[in-house]
């Protein structure tokens, strides 16, 4: 069965962004309606706090003294609540939107560390870097900082808009007349305009960054070859549309800033309005001081909301891309919980008419047949492009054949649980990944948590303490950025110590094509015969020396296998 070939979008759409969330808010929906139902009545007691300061106003005015004081015990009272219930609406709010951030984000790692290798080949390292790092960080600081003011802002509206009518219909039917429309078009104009600008600006930054991280992996090339200004010309290019991209979504976010002129222009409405009705009588003075207090705090509230609109646009913008990442990885399965394996220790590793093609247009392997017996040494041999790398991909379960299967011990690998199928089956490539740490540091990531116990008789069985005991200190020896302190084989030594933790029941190596110090030759020949075993051994080899020692070859051409014969 072909793995499915799913493509990120670089804009993917935001419609129907709080549907296709819910799933991930459901498992917090207490914590949530908790932390909303708190920041209401946080917003409540802002609210009242005007038409409190009407009521001390008035009472003033009338020389009542009693009633200024419970009119001051009330404003005091509103005031506490406010700064206790605020507080108490930014804890829980963030403890939800932390929450959530951090569930979806050990969800894209397990998702993007199980995905078929095929997915992660397809994209750029930078965008999907970009997704995980900088577009959750935005999220994070969305739910941390503008969540909360948010929610608070768009209650405020609610609540002051229900205490002007409350107080006049007419002067808040005014207000609504001169501030509303104006308002309502420019914030329409900006929600239409800002999801395409702010998804292009996005797309435009992720796009310079994989173009960087390329620039940078290629360092090398790029010194020798003397081509450093073929990247800084695809930086500078990549720059110029992402300038042009933060421009226009500047000139759209420039429209909800534009409500500031339409407050001006209501506040001198209604600052005559009000005046005009308390010197005829018909309202009074608390009245009108209820009106300008709540206006002033609500043109505030919406200044605010234009600027959180513009936060909240480029956090949906970022949600969108992390949701359309999660949704393009949704197939990946999950872990199969069994005591007991649901293959033997060892078995046979066969290829049956396996075709494979990274394109539609050219196909790699054409109808391959190949049986690995349990404990067979064979070597892949052929030219370059000839098919054994991937062919090695798909015997390991990295690929999945567009036709045919691969088996082992007579079961489909798509149909082996992940993690046992990483134990049977260890694949060792000519670029070894490494970690920025010690040598232990790197050998500990295998299944299991081996201790340093485990670590030192790995090193013994293949023996290589000579080699250990060279390096600097060790186990504990910094292997730098990625291994850099390492040559080739050397990681190929790491890769193949890693397998002897395992213990899988086939090893299929890759062999270094840099060359290779004898020594270190030496060193690899010598672990790959103590790490044979029962085990079957496949190796892609690449050096007669290598060839010679397998005891079966299989001969690739053009995705087909030419010969098998003896070693």
């Amino acid at each position: 069965m072909a793995e499915p070939t799913v493509v990120l979008e670089e804009a993917p759409s935001q419609q129907h962004l709080r549907a296709r969330a819910w799933p991930y808010l459901r498992p917090h929906r207490r914590l949530i309606v908790l932390a909303i139902v708190v920041t209401a009545l946080s917003t409540l007691a802002l609210a009242l706090i005007p038409p409190a300061i009407g009521w001390v106003t008035d009472v003033v005015l009338a020389g009542d003294r009693a009633g200024m004081l419970w009119a001051a015990l009330a404003v005091l009272g509103l005031a506490v609540a406010r700064m206790a219930l605020l507080r108490a609406s930014e804890i829980l709010l963030v403890r939800a939107g932390e929450r959530v951030v951090r569930q979806l984000r050990e969800l894209v790692v397990e998702r993007l560390a199980a995905t078929a290798l095929r997915f992660l080949e397809r994209h750029r390292t930078g965008d999907l870097l970009r997704r995980v790092t900088s577009e959750m960080s935005d999220l994070a600081g969305f739910v941390r900082s503008d969540l909360p003011d948010l929610l608070a802002v768009v209650g405020y509206l609610v609540f002051s808009t229900i205490v002007l009518l409350l107080y006049s219909v007419p002067l808040t039917l005014v207000l609504a007349l001169v501030f509303l429309p104006a308002t309502v078009w420019l914030l329409r104009s900006f929600k239409r305009a800002a999801a395409p600008a702010f998804a292009a600006q996005a797309a435009r930054q992720a796009e310079a960054a994989a173009t960087y991280r390329e620039g940078t992996e290629a360092r090398e090339l790029l010194q020798t070859t003397g081509a450093q200004g073929v990247l800084g010309e695809r930086l500078a290019e990549d720059h110029r549309r992402l300038v042009d991209a933060a421009r226009h979504a500047q000139r759209v976010a420039f429209r909800s800033s534009a409500v500031t002129v339409v407050q001006g222009a209501a506040d001198a409405v209604m600052l005559v309005a009000a005046g005009l009705l308390a010197v005829y009588g018909v309202i009074s003075v608390g009245t009108v001081v209820v009106f300008v207090l709540a206006m002033r705090q609500l043109f505030s509230s919406v200044t605010q909301l234009t600027q959180l609109l513009t936060q909240m646009q480029t956090s949906r913008t970022a949600f969108a891309r992390l949701l359309n990442l999660l949704s393009a990885t949704s197939d990946v399965p999950e872990p199969v919980k069994t005591d007991a394996p649901s293959t033997p220790r060892r078995g046979e590793l066969s290829a049956d008419s396996v075709c494979f093609s990274y394109t539609e247009e050219a196909q790699v392997l054409h109808d391959v047949v190949v049986h690995f017996p349990s404990g067979d040494r064979a070597a892949l041999a052929g030219p370059t492009g000839s098919g054994k790398t991937t062919l090695s991909k798909l015997l390991s379960g990295l690929y999945r054949p567009a036709v045919g299967r691969i088996r082992y011990a007579g079961t489909d690998l798509v149909d082996i649980p992940p993690a046992e199928l990483r134990e049977r089956i260890v694949l060792v490539p000519q670029q070894v990944h490494l970690v920025t740490g010690s040598l232990a540091d790197n050998l500990a990531l295998v299944p299991g948590n081996p201790g340093r116990d485990e670590l030192s008789r790995a090193v013994g069985a293949l023996e290589l303490e000579d080699w250990v005991a060279g390096l600097e200190a060790g186990l504990d020896t910094d292997l730098g950025a990625r291994g850099a302190r390492l040559s080739a084989g050397e990681q190929q030594l790491v890769a193949l110590l890693r397998a002897a933790l395992l213990d899988p029941a086939v090893l299929i190596l890759d062999e270094a094509t840099a060359d290779i110090d004898p020594s270190t030759a030496a060193r690899i020949e010598t672990a790959i015969d103590r790490l044979r075993g029962d085990r079957t051994l496949i190796v892609i080899a690449h050096r007669p020396a290598t060839i010679a020692r397998m005891r079966t070859v299989i001969s690739l051409r053009e995705g087909r296998i030419e010969e098998r014969s003896a070693g």
